[in-house]
Formats: structure tokens, C-alpha cells, sequence
């Protein structure tokens, strides 16, 4: 008797999904709870797991996109290949061979060579994702066991891997190629969603400039010290946090939304960080950011950061959100007009840090600057809040003494 697999309810707001990758092949056999397939919703990425042990036969095609319920493949009455309990007994006999003080014997010879090319969870996980069978992997572990280590070199080793293959001739000059590729439901949602804040929204973005210095050297007379205490370096992102959090409470219009004909006030700040992750702009939420302290900040920053690289982020951890904070400056830009992160009223956008010529006492001195900008919507918040509220921001991180004496 066989089962359907079908696509499960991965949140409220989501109705359909992109079989991004199939980690087992057609007729394999798969262990119970074992994850077979990697499913892409516009927000994140899901593992599907087997929900009974047997033979995966596949349905839906990678690729695809499929809507909630639809059905992805099945799973067959069946029993695991020979070859396959073979591979498990050998690798549960190697503990016992590591105790041989002699040199292998013939029989342990060959149970070395049948381990040869076995991956660890994690050293399998990591040539998946760099696209590497393990067959192509020397293992250095017992009995040649690819090791977590082996996936992580062979990542620099994938370009000679890939010279083996013959390469597409080169566009001759002149040449007018094009190639297509379906967009992916993360960017077709990002593109949906972008047109629909241009088109409902009355984006304005007003801009202003912060003198980096004083920040820059808090940090290096402090750094070392709070690193050794909180075991986080002391960044830009959560001076920027905390005084968007305080100017927040002087201009609540900023921390509002639009729900139908009502306003939407908050007393608490949820702090969306846009981050870059491998699929696209994933933009991870921090709770409660008003009563977090500098070093807490950083913490959620390093952590949200690395689940989006990861694609580890849960729904909870993207859903949400009243302000959101977007650093384009790691990319190089001076100057940009960010996007509202709807059904948020308001962005700011950090950039990359100059040292500028400016006037400061009727001297003309070189200083560290920051364009900031603010977009917002013009419907909830008015012109003399947005520059007050950006103005606030200023101040406060060119005295960051502010921020702990709340001034």
C-alpha cells in the first residue's frame, strides 16, 4: 500500500510553493521522518520529510510550483536495498575494525572499500548544496569516510571538478545570446511586492548625513573589552537599532500602519533586517528591539544573519515587524531611496561610510560620513515627522552617550 506525499500547510498567508530540489532520487528507499525534498515558499525554504519508510516515487518535477495540497510524489511497501543495509552494517562494523592493531585484513579490506564515499549528515548536506556527489570526494575519515572537513575543502576544489566537463563555446564577439530562467516564488513575490508600495503607497524619502566619528571611536576604545564580555563584536547595526528605537517613541507616526481605515499604533519596536541571502533579500525580524541592550542586538543580528545564509529562517522569524532598517553601504552604495517593507510605514537605509570634507567650528575638517535615508509613507506620516524623526536619529548617534542616559 502506498501513501501521497503532498505539499503541507507551511503558514497562514502562503498558498503555494516551489519544489526547489529533490534530495533522493525515484525508487529510492528513504527512512521514515528522513527529508526527501526541499520545498521554496516566498519567504522561505522547508524540508519535506517521508511520513512512513519505502520506495520515493516522484511526481512532481523540481522546479515546479505547486499549491498547498498538491501532490509531490509517494512512497511504495518496501524494504531497503541489500546493498544499502550492506553500507549501514559496515559503517556500524567500523568502531570495531579501528580496533585492529594488525594490518587490515582481506575482509577488512573490503569492508574499507564498500565505506569508501559514505558522507557524514553533515558533510552530505554540504556537497549537496554545493552541488558535489560524494563519489567524486577522497574521504580522509576511517575507512575513507567523507568528513564534515572534506565537504568544506572540496567547495575550492568544485572549479576542477567542473573543467571535466566540456564548456559551452564561447559567444563568438558580436554575438546576441540570451539565456531564461524561471523566476523563483521568493523573487516573483519581492517584484509583486515592490510594484504593489509604488502603486498604494505615497512614498516620499527625505535624507540627511551623520558624522561616523564619534561611533567609530567608542568602538575602538570599547571593542576589545565588550567582545571579551558579550562574546560579540560591537557593529554599526545596533547604535542604529537603538536610536531608531528611541526616536520611534518621539514619533510614533513612524511605528504605524494603515489596516483598512484605521491607523495602527505600536508600543513596541519589532526591527526588520533586510539581509542578502543565497536565494535573494530575506528580511528576518527582532523582537522587542526597545528593550534589547547593545550586545543583545548584536546577538539576534549575527543569529537571523546566519539562518538566512543557512536558509534556517522559520515564518515566525520573517512574519511581523513595524520598522525596518537596510544596510546597502556593505555593497559599496553612497546614496539610494530603499523601498517600504509594506505593511510598514517606514525604512531607513544605511550606506557605505566616506570620509568627506565638512565644516565643523568654521574649520574645514575630514570626517567619517554616512548618508542616511527615510522612506515613508506620506499617508500616516507628514514631512515635519520624517525629517524630525531623521533628525533624532542624527543626533543621537553623533552622541551615542545619549543612548545610555536616554537624553
Amino acid at each position: 500500500m502506498s501513501i501521497e506525499i503532498k505539499v503541507p500547510t507551511v503558514g497562514e498567508s502562503i498558498s503555494e510553493v516551489t519544489l526547489s530540489q529533490w534530495l533522493k532520487q525515484d525508487g529510492d528507499y528513504v527512512e521514515m521522518d528522513e527529508n526527501i525534498a526541499e520545498l521554496e515558499s516566498d519567504k522561505a525554504t522547508f524540508e519535506l520529510p517521508a511520513e512512513k519508510a519505502g520506495i520515493l516515487r516522484i511526481v512532481a518535477q523540481e522546479g515546479d510550483t505547486l499549491e498547498i495540497g498538491a501532490l509531490v510524489g509517494r512512497i511504495e511497501e518496501g524494504e531497503a536495498p541489500a546493498g544499502q543495509k550492506d553500507s549501514t552494517e559496515a559503517t556500524d562494523a567500523q568502531p570495531e575494525a579501528a580496533q585492529a592493531e594488525a594490518a587490515p585484513s582481506e575482509a577488512t579490506a573490503k569492508e574499507s572499500n564498500y565505506a569508501t564515499g559514505t558522507a557524514s549528515p553533515a558533510a552530505a548536506k554540504i556537497l549537496r548544496e554545493k552541488g558535489i556527489e560524494p563519489a567524486a570526494i577522497d574521504g580522509t575519515g576511517k575507512d575513507g569516510r567523507i568528513t564534515k572537513a572534506d565537504a568544506e575543502k572540496a567547495q575550492a576544489q568544485k572549479p576542477a571538478t567542473k573543467t571535466e566537463t566540456p564548456a559551452p563555446p564561447a559567444a563568438a564577439p558580436g554575438s546576441r545570446n540570451e539565456r531564461r530562467e524561471k523566476m523563483s516564488s521568493l523573487r516573483k513575490t519581492v517584484s509583486r511586492r515592490l510594484v504593489a508600495v509604488k502603486n498604494e503607497t505615497a512614498m516620499l524619502t527625505t535624507f540627511n548625513e551623520v558624522n561616523m566619528k564619534p561611533i567609530m571611536d567608542l568602538r575602538a576604545k570599547y571593542k576589545e573589552a565588550f567582545k571579551e564580555k558579550h562574546g560579540v563584536g560591537l557593529g554599526f547595526m545596533s547604535f542604529f537599532a537603538k536610536a531608531v528605537c528611541t526616536a520611534l517613541k518621539e514619533w510614533p507616526a513612524v511605528n504605524a500602519r494603515i489596516d483598512e481605515n484605521e491607523i495602527v499604533y505600536n508600543d513596541f519596536v519589532d526591527i526588520s533586517i533586510a539581509v542578502s541571502a543565497p536565494k535573494g533579500l530575506v528580511v528576518p525580524v527582532i523582537r522587542n528591539a526597545e528593550s534589547l541592550s547593545l550586545h543583545e542586538i548584536e546577538k539576534e543580528v549575527i543569529a537571523l544573519a546566519t539562518k538566512a545564509r543557512e536558509s534556517k529562517l522559520t515564518l515566525e522569524e520573517m512574519t511581523g515587524g513595524t520598522f525596518t532598517i537596510t544596510n546597502g553601504g556593505v555593497f559599496g552604495s553612497m546614496m539610494s531611496t530603499p523601498i517600504i517593507n509594506a505593511p510598514q510605514s517606514a525604512i531607513l537605509g544605511m550606506h557605505n561610510i566616506i570620509e568627506r570634507p565638512v565644516a565643523e567650528n568654521g574649520q574645514v575638517v575630514i570626517r567619517p560620513m554616512m548618508y542616511v535615508a527615510l522612506s515613508y509613507d506620506h499617508r500616516i506620516i507628514d514631512g515635519r515627522e520624517s525629517v524630525s524623526f531623521l533628525v533624532r536619529v542624527k543626533q543621537l548617534l553623533e552622541d551615542p552617550a545619549r543612548l545610555l542616559l536616554e537624553v
